[in-house]
């Protein structure tokens, strides 16, 4: 039997759902790592030698590590139904076949990753590029469900090139908070279990090398919501820059108090939170930036209707 079509607003909703999901495991991964559970199976793909599950359920570290597991499970079904819908989508668009591919992709290799992260003992190395990876596969879906909105083709942006060269600077300096944000995390402690190696480095300098770069992308912030308010910018594009100035102060604020209190886990799990909004919301900004004032959010009219032509004619054709 035929998969049925889907319509564009339906497609955005997988979409959607393939976000929440890919968002939520980077959190339910730093649980286990601020849990000490890192090694809690001790094998991969298995959790124990020649057992999928944990033998003893009131092993804690190992069920805590097994439920992420699960939870990985949850993520591929995601991810399959964004490219099996792009796939069935009328009209299909070979954009958003492309960018759900790399889904695939992404959460291939990060199965691949993540299972030489346990080999490897926790390899602070592998932990890091773990999640920058996951970042990478952030991005491509927050990509996705924008486009997944959008007519087909590269809109003509509303605001002016150097608006859009604040907004990549902005990126840029997103992408360098990340990566050292990485480098704390690998010299700090919460390293995922008691004998996990860690990078010999200081970690007041690599946190101020941290603190400095989320300065810098804080400044670009600022610099890029007075431009666009200069120009009298679409309202989602400044919107979207305030959003950005909001989550970057509410992450900045954290970090500094974990710092200043010790580092304890709870707060770590919240600043791993904020990492994920502050990555998701320059993204989201970035995107803003190249779409015309009049874009609708959702890709359709105010009466539900497809807002792209193609699809409104593909739509009537079914």
């Amino acid at each position: 039997m035929a998969l049925p079509r889907i319509t564009p607003a339906g497609y955005r909703r997988i979409t959607l759902f393939a976000l929440v999901a890919l968002a939520f495991i980077v959190v339910t991964g730093a649980a286990v790592r601020l849990t000490g559970s890192g090694l809690g199976c001790t094998d991969w793909p298995t959790c124990e030698q020649g057992r999928l599950a944990p033998s003893e359920i009131t092993d804690a570290p190992a069920m805590i590590e097994f439920a992420n597991r699960l939870i990985t499970g949850l993520v591929s079904v995601a991810v399959v139904l964004a490219v099996t819908g792009a796939a069935r989508r009328v009209p299909r668009r070979r954009d958003l076949v492309v960018l759900a591919a790399g889904l695939v992709a992404g959460v291939v290799a990060q199965i691949v990753l993540g299972g030489l992260v346990v080999l490897f003992d926790l390899s602070p190395r592998l932990v890091m590029g773990h999640f920058l990876l996951s970042m990478v596969i952030l991005w491509n879906a927050t990509v996705l469900h924008h486009r997944a909105g959008r007519p087909e083709g590269r809109p003509a942006p509303e605001v002016t090139p150097t608006v859009i060269t604040f907004g990549r600077l902005a990126f840029a300096a997103a992408a360098l908070v990340v990566f050292t944000g990485t480098v704390v995390t690998a010299a700090g402690p919460h390293a995922g279990d008691s004998q996990a190696a860690r990078l010999q480095l200081f970690v007041p300098d690599v946190a101020r090398v941290h603190g400095a770069a989320v300065v810098i992308l804080l400044a670009l912030t600022v610099a890029l919501l007075v431009a666009l308010r200069r120009e009298a910018a679409p309202a989602p594009a400044q919107r979207s820059a305030r959003v950005l100035l909001g989550v970057l102060l509410a992450q900045a604020a954290v970090g500094y108090t974990q710092y200043f209190t010790g580092v304890p886990a709870l707060l770590v799990g919240i600043h791993v939170i904020g990492a994920v909004s502050v990555w998701i919301a320059v993204v989201r900004c970035n995107l803003a930036l190249a779409e015309p004032g009049s874009a609708s959010p959702g890709g359709l009219t105010a009466s539900g209707a497809p807002a792209d032509p193609a699809d409104a004619r593909a739509l009537a054709a079914t």
